[in-house]
């Protein structure tokens, strides 16, 4: 977070050259902000404000939080999700007390994240983009400032271990329909084949999403 308060400016020739000093977070006013697909987290401790003599007042208070996320798994494991992290303060009005405005470029947010997005699991971090707008409500209108983060998943595990072995047992019972056998042989091999579609059910069951209106396709099928 980035303000100014013209109240608060001083000439550093006139205080030993000194251009900028810390001090605590409560000793000047700041906005309160809410994330709100907020539903659990842990907060900073970094209860510190940089202050410039021309009154440029600089927080950075890193913290992790758990937000809410519509997914749309039709496609799973094939499937990209968009999830919204809009940052708001409902406590002053846009019109006459608060706007909110990104200072960076959503390409160069997109960089930074990149940079710290250091994982090499599920997801592969794909677009960031910015959407900055007012928000109505009953008191006023509020700015908003939502980061909209598409995320991919990699589906090569799924592909390993779910949909390369179940074309392998479709085929196999083509094989084995099909083929020169006798009957009690295809028998036996049918009943195997019943088996290990059985297990990768179980496995399916438990590897897919289920929160979505819309379930994947590859579990209806």
């Amino acid at each position: 977070q980035e303000w100014e308060n013209t109240f608060a400016t001083w000439d550093p020739q006139d205080f030993c050259n000194i251009s900028k000093v810390v001090l605590p977070a409560d000793a000047y006013w700041s906005p309160t902000i809410f994330i709100l697909e907020r539903v659990n987290g842990q907060n900073s401790v970094l209860d510190y404000t940089s202050v410039t003599y021309n009154g440029t007042f600089s927080i950075s208070q890193p913290f992790q939080v758990t937000l809410t996320c519509g997914l749309m798994i039709l496609k799973f494991p094939f499937d990209t999700q968009m999830c919204n992290l809009s940052v708001a303060s409902f406590l002053y009005p846009a019109v006459t007390d608060l706007v909110m405005k990104t200072r960076r470029t959503p390409a160069e947010i997109m960089r930074e994240s990149q940079r710290y997005f250091l994982t090499d699991g599920e997801w592969k971090f794909t677009n960031l983009s910015i959407i900055e707008y007012l928000e109505e409500m009953d008191n006023g209108d509020f700015s908003v400032v939502t980061y909209v983060i598409s995320m991919e998943r990699r589906p090569t595990l799924y592909i390993l271990n779910l949909i390369l072995p179940t074309c392998a047992l479709y085929l196999l019972d083509m094989a084995v329909l099909f083929g020169p056998t006798s009957l009690e042989e295809k028998i036996s091999f049918q009943i195997a084949i019943i088996l290990g579609s059985s297990m990768l059910a179980v496995i399916l069951n438990n590897i897919l999403p289920t929160s979505s209106n819309k379930p994947p396709a590859i579990g209806t099928h």
